[in-house]
């Protein structure tokens, strides 16, 4: 049983892209409770369909399903790396976390319960959002004592405060709240591609206060990727890492479906070779953020995102290799 067929992706040989139900790049879909998953499953994708916590265009409750229809375009080996993740590691489409569209700190409640299920069964979590105050409670799920680093993409820090008064649970929040939580190392954390413009120019301070990496959008033209990728390499180290992918952080020309678009950012090549240049690093969960269909109905957003995630995905599975994170037969 050292390969299992069930836990590869259906090939477009075999059957059509357009054919079939579309799960996360074709694979099985499982529940992270069943005993197949306890035993086998090394890797989840999972979709977290909820944006409740966005304050200005919604949309990205729209966006797993839209990712999982795209993601029929992932095949099974990455072009420049040669890593094929589906033959290191088993992986599996997870389905949606529960969510409650109308309530935030239920919804929070219900992903962190989930995603303890996940990590009760040994696997390792990659999301599609789903706004980004998602990610705060999938840290709290996969959270085993030691504080993460973080590798994050974004045009925003993602460390204000409050909104609307005394609103600390939304889409601007969710790192602050990681941070003051314990569960994000913010000496280990490094933000890629910050820009726009401010409301006060304290915004940012918070932050830098705390030691997180903040690197502006100019300093990362100035320095190109192989610099990043050297610079994110050192702050994160050797200890246990997340990568959080916003897809804001992309220009607008390359991502246009999502909520709080940014002029000026990355292209969608120097994400990837970013994401590239982590190989190696002690990745245990990753999230792509921020894809709202309702403003590109033509997917090419949710294709960017996917194509993040196959990126993370060899990433993860290399990473889990290497390390002997990979369940026994």
């Amino acid at each position: 049983m050292t390969d299992i067929p069930v836990f590869k992706p259906q090939s477009g040989m075999d059957l059509p892209r357009f054919a079939g139900i579309p799960t996360f790049m074709r694979l099985t879909h499982v529940k992270p409770t069943d005993a197949l998953a306890r035993d086998h499953v090394d890797v989840g994708i999972i979709g977290v369909p909820w944006d409740g916590g966005t304050t200005n265009r919604p949309g990205a409750r729209h966006g797993p399903r839209q990712m999982r229809d795209l993601s029929t375009m992932m095949r099974n080996v990455h072009h420049v790396s040669g890593i094929k993740p589906f033959d290191l590691v088993r992986c599996a489409d997870l389905g949606d976390s529960p969510v409650n569209p109308i309530e935030i700190m239920d919804t929070i409640e219900r992903v962190e319960n989930f995603y303890k299920s996940v990590k009760a069964s040994g696997i390792t979590p990659l999301t599609a959002g789903g706004d980004h105050l998602i990610s705060l409670p999938v840290m709290r799920g996969i959270y085993d004592g030691t504080p993460l680093g973080m590798v994050h993409f974004d045009a925003h820090t993602d460390t204000w405060d409050r909104y609307f008064g005394d609103s600390q649970y939304t889409h601007g929040t969710p790192f602050r709240r990681a941070i003051e939580e314990g569960l994000l190392d913010p000496n280990r954390t490094i933000q890629i591609g910050i820009r726009g413009s401010l409301y006060t120019p304290e915004d940012k301070d918070w932050g830098l206060e705390q030691g997180i990496r903040v690197m502006e959008i100019e300093e990362c033209f100035d320095l190109g990727p192989e610099a990043i990728i050297a610079e994110a390499r050192r702050v994160v180290g050797d200890g246990p890492t997340y990568i959080s992918f916003d897809v804001d952080a992309l220009d607008p020309v390359y991502a246009p479906g999502t909520g709080t678009p940014e002029i000026g950012g990355l292209t969608t090549h120097d994400a990837q070779r970013i994401l590239r240049g982590l190989q190696g690093l002690d990745l245990v969960g990753a999230d792509v953020v921020e894809v709202s269909p309702p403003f590109d109905p033509s997917g090419a957003t949710a294709l960017v995102g996917v194509t993040m995630m196959f990126e993370i995905l060899c990433l993860l599975a290399d990473s889990m290799a290497t390390r002997g994170r990979v369940k026994g037969n």
